[in-house]
């Protein structure tokens, strides 16, 4: 008899996900089988599928548990191709809410809720507007590859970051720019990242800092999942991007406008070296059930 999943669908800014609960990690799923469950014509519909498995329980889950016994938790995350990726700061966002809501966690007031992922360990706490994730260090890596984009005349320059995951992110002249790209095709980018890249597009606002935030609108193509309405990630590393352009004086607080919504991105200091934090809502669509 085919396994039956219970699930739920949530989102981050429109970056949405399937949800589910596996703690003793007891279902493994192929990834044709995840790829099936984000399908938008024939599954459930999503940019990745999130299990809600004990570190204890998941080979993946050792190093976390090594990094800070307190992440009990671990987000077993994969793209809309079933691919694996090492973390995703809107889902992880979806993914605490999850926990708190399935009461698989507690996170009161200035509590923070450790959880495991393939990038590493990461805390998140409640704030007032939704959730806030520590993506820990970030750093340029990547170099300065050339980006290639349906739509856009001529190659352009990227910057690459790495904030757990790795990005291209590419400064585009107007909004005009940024509308036209047309972001159902893979951009090219040269060279070629050997496990794939995400690339963010981004474009500042009029005037791009404002009482002191700076402000700039992003559009995102994801490795393993094409273009999506938002990436948590990709507005960090936007953020930290368009910081590193604009040179001394420029905020370590910033607005990014997603075609999904709008999500905070704050850079501050540690004993370890700079960490940039996420914030933004983390919502629930409905729940069902799958037949795999």
């Amino acid at each position: 008899m085919s396994p039956t999943l219970h699930f739920t669908k949530g989102h981050g800014t429109g970056n949405d996900f399937v949800l589910f609960s596996d703690p003793e990690g007891s279902i493994e799923l192929e990834s044709t089988q995840l790829a099936a469950i984000a399908d938008r014509h024939f599954g459930v519909g999503a940019d990745g599928v999130i299990r809600a498995v004990r570190s204890e329980n998941l080979e993946a889950g050792a190093a976390a548990l090594a990094e800070d016994d307190a992440a009990e938790w671990f987000m077993d995350y994969h793209n809309a191709d079933g691919s694996p990726s090492e973390m995703c700061g809107n889902g992880i966002r979806v993914y605490a809410r999850y926990l708190v809501d399935n009461g698989l966690a507690e996170l009161g007031p200035g509590d923070t809720l450790v959880i495991g992922t393939r990038g590493g360990v990461r805390d998140v706490q409640s704030n007032r507007s939704g959730y806030q994730v520590d993506l820990g260090r970030w750093s340029l890596d990547g170099g300065e590859p050339l980006v290639r984009a349906k739509n856009l005349q001529v190659a352009r320059p990227g910057l690459g970051i790495n904030v757990g995951n790795p990005h291209v992110v590419v400064a585009l002249a107007s909004d005009d720019e940024l509308e036209s790209a047309d972001l159902s095709f893979v951009p090219l980018v040269e060279p070629e990242f050997p496990a794939g890249v995400n690339v963010e597009f981004v474009v500042p606002r009029e005037p791009m800092v404002l009482d002191g935030v700076g402000r700039i609108r992003m559009r995102v193509h994801e490795r393993g999942s094409g273009e999506t309405l938002s990436c948590g990630t990709g507005a960090a590393a936007a953020a930290l991007a368009t910081r590193h352009w604009a040179g001394p004086g420029a905020p370590n607080q910033w607005k990014v406008e997603v075609p999904g919504g709008t999500l905070g991105v704050r850079m501050f200091a540690t004993e370890d070296g700079e960490h940039v934090a996420l914030s933004g809502p983390a919502e629930f669509s409905f729940e069902g059930e799958l037949t795999i």
